[in-house]
């Protein structure tokens, strides 16, 4: 095995400098490299010049600076004109459909959920082709959690999956799939996602266990999507909440909250959450206990870009009941991540999508820029905080050695303008390049 003398050696002889290259672990060769013109290899550090990443299998197994010369016949990845990141992690994602509205609610009752499971698998290969390596998939009936164990072992390509199988609510609460639907229809439909008091809410949560969830989520109020006019504040009691947050505990899980109202998000704080998901009227209390207790929050602005979309192709795209609040939702879109940036809220990314766009995740980035978030930190956002909100950040979220080799590359610099961050030209995720 040669030492890392010799790669620096080899790297000087090629033209490059190094500053104290990393030795490689003993025993392990690269059998890939990849020379990136810049490198941006832990997010919220200071990003690196001309630089070398070496690829063994699934893994990095050094970072090194310059453009080192290859050991053996081992091939180079040439990144050499682009700034390489590590690959992007979208926290909340809903790879089931695509779909949305009158349209959506349509497709569940004409199209097999066959159907239905090779449409994950597209939007999921969307969502890696735009540069998303990893994702949380917060609430789909049941493919999403069969995909993730397809891409798992090999079967088909997409982002690694965290799943939380079925989104949990009260009954006529934001996750009840029977609102708008006729009531002839509901004694046939699933709802076991439901639960009304805390002995039926803990056995929601074991549910969703035993379907062989990672993490659990829930609603505490109201949803715009809901077809229902009964508003966007609390719709769960806090023995309710408290039962379900315990529940996950229990288990292991973390917990993510559905909440738009400021009480539905203070009761999912008080109780433990994990993350919350919107916070659309974050008031003081709730940004002093994220504070305090060190949670999430997932701003989900880009969802507005969906809504705009299909209502311009259909102005009929949602009933009444949903456009309303759909029209209130653009018009306060970001206020709440104006609050919580300077308040020192952490911040993980996520979309959303499938109310927005799935392979255009990258629209975040933008949103978040433009609504008081520098473009590092919305970097850092979905990246190391949200491998950490994952409970991933010893495997994805950086470029290091011992962690998956889940790397991106574009042209120009996200630093300057987040916005190339929408045109990934190289994706690869452990070690399988998918994208070049």
């Amino acid at each position: 095995m040669k030492s890392w003398i010799a790669v620096a050696v080899a790297g000087l002889l090629a033209g490059s400098a190094l500053a104290q290259p990393q030795a490689q672990p003993a025993g392990e060769r690269p059998d890939r490299y990849i020379h990136a013109g810049a490198l941006l290899d832990r997010p919220g550090q200071a990003p690196r010049g001309a630089s070398t990443i070496a690829i063994r299998g699934e893994r990095v197994i050094g970072v090194y600076d310059g453009h080192v010369m290859p050991l053996g016949d081992a091939p180079v990845i040439d990144l050499k004109d682009k700034t390489v990141l590590p690959g992007l992690i979208d926290s909340h994602v809903h790879l089931g459909s695509d779909r949305a509205g009158q349209e959506g609610l349509l497709a569940g009752f004409t199209e097999s959920k066959e159907l239905g499971a090779y449409e994950a698998l597209w939007n999921a290969r969307k969502t890696l082709m735009a540069g998303f390596t990893t994702v949380r998939n917060l609430g789909d009936d049941g493919a999403t959690l069969a995909l993730r164990e397809a891409i798992a072992r090999g079967w088909a390509a997409g982002p690694r999956i965290i799943d939380a199988g079925r989104s949990i609510s009260t009954t006529s609460g934001h996750m009840d799939r029977r609102l708008g639907v006729v009531e002839d229809l509901h004694p046939v439909m699933n709802i076991e996602n439901l639960c009304d008091g805390p002995e039926e809410c803990r056995k929601a949560v074991r549910n969703q266990v035993a379907r062989g969830a990672d993490v659990i989520k829930i609603a505490t109020t109201g949803g715009v999507n809901s077809r229902i006019g009964a508003g966007l504040g609390k719709q769960m009691f806090d023995d309710e909440a408290r039962a379900i947050v315990e529940t996950a505990r229990l288990y292991g899980k973390k917990v993510a909250v559905h909440a738009h109202g400021a009480d539905g998000i203070t009761l999912a704080l008080k109780m433990g959450a994990d993350s919350v998901e919107h916070g659309t009227l974050m008031d003081d209390e709730a940004i002093a206990l994220f504070r305090k207790s060190g949670a999430y929050y997932v701003p989900t602005l880009s969802t507005v870009n969906g809504y705009l979309e299909r209502i311009a192709k259909d102005p009929n795209a949602y009933p009444p009941a949903v456009r309303a609040k759909i029209d209130w939702r653009i018009s306060i879109t970001g206020k709440a991540l104006e609050r919580a940036v300077p308040a020192g809220v952490r911040i993980a990314f996520g979309t959303d999508a499938g109310v927005s766009k799935h392979g255009r995740n990258a629209d975040e980035f933008e949103l978040m820029v433009k609504h008081g978030m520098t473009p590092m930190q919305a970097i850092v956002a979905a990246t190391t905080n949200a491998a950490d909100l994952l409970g991933l950040a010893s495997e994805v979220g950086s470029i290091e050695p011992g962690k998956s080799a889940d790397i991106i590359a574009v042209s120009g610099d996200p630093l300057k303008d987040v916005r190339v961050l929408k045109s990934v030209g190289f994706v690869m995720r452990a070690g399988v390049v998918h994208k070049q």
